[in-house]
């Protein structure tokens, strides 16, 4: 007993190290040099200023964070769309392919995430795998534009980012008790009154977790709409990236962060605050 309070202390001190230097830290240190000046001289001076973030107020920098927000929404919602009867067909799967089912869900963190955008050209783009194959059908009379566009985008982050939302959905479901789906159907509910009623207000942490998991990358990635959406998608990702990269704006970089944190941080808590009292029903 002692052995596994030991072990569990020892962990978790291990894990609190970690997020302090890996996570903490940096962070304050990005916060840090959004208060610093920038010259064409220096990447950052050491000067108290508040020029970065009175930077941000342009319509410019508004349209994009507005842009982003859209997309990763978007994005979150179809992968529940998908990523719900995905997981709720392994968890009631009783066979020996539920382990198969989950191994095709892991497959993909194999293989680097920049490889699997790129092949996703292969796919979407005009003279691609999707579009030969409609109009071999006779679906479709001429390609389909798909390839960088904000489509294109969206395609991308779902295809990434789906394991995020599949994976706590099909933990949720794998403790649901079958009692209470019985004891709906003996009271008399059909199967939508059962999965209304029950079934989703028990999964709905999952459904919370998946939708943090997925929005939030969504917000930041910048390589999904570097490589699908061309020039012409500019996302917080890319924003954030070119400030620090290529205008060498280390400060206004850091700002575009910090306001980004903050602004995702606050819905978190806002949303958590506002739904406290029925998280507590569903558990």
């Amino acid at each position: 007993m002692r052995h596994d309070i030991g072990f569990k202390q020892f962990s978790l001190t291990i894990i609190g190290i970690w997020a302090i230097l890996f996570a903490f830290l940096p962070f304050c240190l990005i916060v840090l040099v959004s208060f610093f000046g920038h010259s064409e001289q220096h990447l950052i001076e050491p000067v108290f200023t508040l020029q970065s973030y009175q930077q941000l107020n342009n319509t410019l920098y508004w349209r994009v964070f507005e842009k982003s927000f859209v997309i990763a929404g978007l994005t979150a919602l179809f992968c529940l769309l998908l990523g719900y009867p995905f997981a709720y067909l392994i968890a009631r799967t009783r066979s020996r392919y539920k382990n198969f089912l989950i191994l095709l869900i892991i497959i993909p963190f194999w293989t680097s995430s920049l490889i699997r955008s790129y092949a996703l050209i292969a796919i979407i783009k005009a003279k691609g795998i999707l579009n030969a194959f409609l109009l071999t059908l006779g679906v479709i009379q001429q390609p389909l534009s798909i390839l960088f566009t904000n489509t294109a985008v969206i395609i991308g982050l779902v295809y990434n980012l789906l394991p995020f939302m599949i994976l706590p959905i099909l933990t949720n479901i794998e403790r649901l008790d079958d009692r209470l789906i019985d004891a709906a159907h003996d009271l008399g509910a059909n199967w939508l009154t059962t999965f209304s009623r029950i079934i989703i207000p028990l999964t709905m942490p999952g459904i919370i977790a998946g939708l943090i998991l997925v929005f939030l990358p969504a917000m930041t990635i910048f390589y999904v709409p570097d490589i699908l959406g061309g020039a012409k998608s500019i996302l917080l990702g890319n924003l954030i990236q070119n400030q620090f990269l290529i205008a060498q704006n280390w400060p206004f970089g850091a700002a575009i962060s910090t306001v980004l944190t903050l602004v995702l941080a606050t819905l978190i808590l806002i949303y958590l605050w506002t739904t406290r009292g029925k998280q507590r029903n569903w558990l």
